[in-house]
């Protein structure tokens, strides 16, 4: 039997299908994550038990089902998303697939946000824009668990080399580049 959620992401991947053959910019459409990657992200909530997820940039909330569906029993994730009508939509979508009681979004800049967010994390979700990538890792950083995990999407198909430089000079995360998708960052915090 189905899950509600897998009903809203068929219709949210089919929006997101006809916003890409209509051809509307970026700019004006949905930005959600591929298939694969999205199952990724579920994955890797799951196998990390994780109880406290974040995620910047939720756009419509797809990525915000799939990593609630990875989530334990007492698992919650919170959402931002800095376009307002863009959070709602989101927060709408994620009532209608039945996560409403373990996910949200929150509307506004990522980095005021997160100062409002009740930490640590076990896994953050960095997918805004992308010269922000660097800002937001140092503001979520600190508080993620010791061996928790930090991924990042659109690392192969955007110019993110100085977010990847920055990761690769550190000695307190160890990360590495995935090439689902868009790519991915995988990076583990050390200590």
């Amino acid at each position: 039997m189905d899950h509600p959620a897998d009903a809203v992401l068929r219709r949210l991947y089919a929006s997101d299908a006809a916003q890409r053959a209509a051809g509307l910019p970026s700019s004006q459409r949905t930005r959600n994550v591929e298939y694969e990657t999205g199952l990724f992200l579920k994955l890797v909530a799951r196998s990390l038990n994780a109880k406290s997820v974040v995620e910047i940039g939720s756009s419509n909330g797809v990525s915000t089902v799939w990593l609630a569906r990875g989530l334990p029993a007492d698992g919650t994730i919170t959402g931002t998303e800095i376009l307002p009508e863009r959070a709602a939509e989101a927060n709408a979508n994620l009532a209608e697939a039945g996560l409403a009681n373990v996910a949200r979004i929150v509307a506004g800049d990522a980095r005021a946000a997160l100062v409002n967010l009740p930490g640590p994390f076990d896994f953050a979700f960095i997918d805004a824009e992308k010269d922000d990538y660097v800002d937001h890792f140092l503001a979520i950083i600190d508080r993620v668990h010791v061996d928790g995990v930090i991924l990042a999407d659109n690392v192969v198909s955007h110019d993110l080399s100085a977010y990847q430089s920055m990761l690769r000079q550190r000695d307190d995360v160890e990360t590495v580049t995935l090439p689902l998708d868009r790519g991915l960052e995988y990076t583990v915090k050390l200590r």
